[in-house]
């Protein structure tokens, strides 16, 4: 059964997934601890978590987790406190495109060894929890082995985690499109007892 505290926010590239995050984690009136999962190798990319760090509030905790997210979720999590995860995008890029550079982080897991643990860190959360990722399956299929592949496996991890959120959003040209929700669920069972 999803939790109605586990929420997913998909979006495509300059969707409004994260700042739409953002704000469901700013409204939440909870302690908020925010989990990157990117690897800064370049300066265009630093410039961009500038850009997100520069956003938040001063007040949020930031932890970095390229690899490990399961742990770090499990590590963050609180009854009173909410999670907001940016992303499971990056975070597969670590996995399966581990760097060759002079990172002395742990070492890498089997993706789908990771996809368990995080799956079971997500399931056993105590807080509210917002989890950020792209939707990239949308267009053409892509060219190149490597591609389909992190294509296809990002596409696996999405629906592992949006079938344990009990709220899922989809950003369009910075609009929320809203694909499951616990408030409808608990309308609907509502609808159902009175029918009864």
């Amino acid at each position: 059964m999803a939790s109605s505290d586990l929420t997913f926010v998909l979006g495509g590239a300059r969707s409004g997934k994260s700042v739409h995050a953002e704000q469901l984690a700013a409204s939440s009136g909870r302690k908020v601890t925010y989990i990157a999962t990117a690897r800064v190798a370049d300066r265009e990319f630093a410039a961009r978590v500038a850009h997100h760090r520069e956003r938040r509030p001063g007040t949020w905790k930031l932890v970095e987790a390229p690899v490990d997210l399961a742990a770090a979720l499990a590590a963050a999590d609180a009854p009173d406190g909410c999670v907001l995860i940016d992303c499971l995008t990056l975070w597969l890029a670590n996995l399966l495109c581990p760097p060759d550079g002079d990172y002395d982080d742990e070492p890498t897991p089997d993706h789908h060894t990771a996809f368990g643990a995080f799956e079971a860190a997500l399931a056993g959360a105590r807080g509210q929890v917002i989890v950020v990722s792209n939707e990239i399956g949308l267009g053409v299929v892509p060219l190149g082995a490597e591609t389909r592949h992190y294509v296809d496996e990002l596409g696996r991890l999405n629906q592992r985690v949006a079938a344990l959120c009990a709220n899922v959003t989809m950003m369009v040209a910075g609009l929320p499109l809203v694909l499951k929700s616990s408030a409808a669920s608990a309308n609907t069972s509502a609808d159902n007892r009175a029918d009864t």
